[in-house]
């Protein structure tokens, strides 16, 4: 049966199907997490916190992180060449660097941390560390996952994926009762510890091979020009997710940023698809594009998938989204917001799209799109701070630009929502049409 299904479907769509179903396993424990145990420990004032502090989590190893994702690529080569001598020598030097770009990012967080911490109206204590460990060992477990991810060793991937929601959850369960977010944290880095050490496991084999010469001057000069590009594709928007998430919990009442949490843990579920077409999609994409083949395909039947899940999963949110939401701790407060649910629905569907794009043009070694998507991301936060921190700017603000601002409930959850509907809705039509003059 699964052999016919496979033959029917083909390998991309098979493995797409495979990873779906072992992380939908998984997102079914990471769910209770999500909606269950997370509201249920963290006090009410501090849950709008949560999103913040793992965007900042990520964004204060953002050097390590694009230094894992530049080797995406390579690595997927090699593993697809059988070239197992090169691709250890080439994990090996990942792993030097990546303990570098650790003691930069302890540096990062040592002067950014405790006005972060500020802003969410948290006390730092032993939270830094944890957020530390989190951001580190989320960054370098991709090295790993991305080798096997090369190899399409997809059931392997798809029984880390199975084993690691539990892990996470009995972490949590052990150690949020002591102090909710620390706790939550301490389950975070749980999962890509472990995802680390069963990679290793699941590489045994091509990893006991002989290591090959692989570090020349050529390659040091092609991977920083490919470290420049990954890094622009990764930390602009990266940092306009930060802006958007603190400002979340900077500017709104701490009920309505409690509410934006328990919303996206419904919306996320839109996105459920995406992350499994993502990870089969990229060493498909790369594999056609180093063959000289056309990637467009693959790109817009994924994106018509996602669109229609995406809509169908709007009308649901919009139906029984208030019901839902009173189900779970303190969902009673959280109720009134239940027509966040489906408009959140609809940006993690667009968003979906626009990485199916982005993550095949990187996997195409094709950077071109950067010229517009750099400056826009950089040009909206920008605008996005100034906007919501009008007060700060009286003085150098036109005076009917500041009254209008002033006048309207501009750092409501409905208006910040609408600053990110636009913001989605201007990078899907350039995207679109990205897509449609490919040949």
């Amino acid at each position: 049966m699964i052999d016919f299904l496979h033959k029917k479907l083909g390998d991309f769509w098979f493995y797409s199907l495979m990873i779906f179903c072992a992380m939908r396993a998984a997102d079914a424990l990471n769910m209770f997490v999500g909606l269950w145990l997370v509201p249920k420990y963290v006090p009410q004032d501090e849950l709008g916190a949560v999103l913040p502090l793992t965007t900042f989590a990520t964004a204060i190893a953002i050097p390590a992180y694009v230094f894992a994702m530049t080797f995406m690529k390579e690595l997927n080569t090699l593993a697809t060449k059988k070239e197992f001598g090169k691709m250890k020598s080439l994990m090996r030097g990942v792993f030097v660097g990546m303990g570098l770009f650790l003691f930069l990012s302890i540096l990062i967080a040592k002067l950014t941390m405790p006005l972060f911490m500020e802003r969410m109206r948290l006390v730092e204590g032993s939270l830094g560390f944890l957020i530390i460990a989190s951001a580190f060992l989320g960054c370098t477990s991709p090295v790993y996952t991305n080798a096997l991810q090369g190899l399409k060793k997809f059931k392997a991937i798809s029984l880390i994926n199975i084993i690691g929601a539990p892990i996470r959850l009995l972490t949590m369960l052990v150690a949020m009762p002591f102090r909710a977010i620390s706790g939550y944290f301490i389950g975070q880095s749980s999962v890509p510890a472990f995802q680390i050490f069963a990679s290793i496991f699941f590489l045994r084999k091509e990893l006991s091979v002989k290591a090959e010469p692989y570090w020349t001057k050529p390659v040091f000069k092609s991977f920083s020009r490919l470290f420049a590009g990954m890094g622009l594709y990764i930390i602009i928007p990266m940092l306009t997710g930060l802006v958007e998430w603190t400002i979340l919990r900077q500017r709104l009442p701490s009920v309505e940023s409690g509410a934006f949490y328990m919303v996206t843990r419904f919306s996320d579920i839109t996105g459920f698809v995406s992350g499994a077409l993502l990870l089969t999609l990229f060493p498909f994409t790369s594999e056609l594009a180093e063959n000289g083949k056309s990637t467009k395909s693959l790109v817009i039947k994924s994106s018509l998938v996602m669109l229609i899940l995406g809509f169908a999963s709007a009308i649901l949110f919009w139906i029984f989204g208030e019901a839902l939401l009173g189900f779970f701790p303190n969902g009673e407060d959280f109720a009134p917001y239940y027509w966040a649910i489906p408009w959140m629905a609809g940006i993690t569907t667009l968003g979906s799209i626009q990485a199916f794009y982005t993550n095949t043009e990187v996997s195409a070694g094709r950077f071109g799109f950067l010229w517009w998507y750099a400056p826009f991301f950089a040009f909206w936060s920008i605008l996005l701070l100034v906007i919501t921190g009008y007060g700060y700017f009286k003085n150098i603000m036109p005076e009917p630009v500041f009254e209008f601002l002033k006048t309207h409930n501009i750092t409501s959850l409905k208006a910040l929502l609408s600053f990110q509907t636009v913001r989605i809705l201007i990078t899907q039509a350039i995207i679109t049409a990205s897509i449609i003059r490919q040949k």
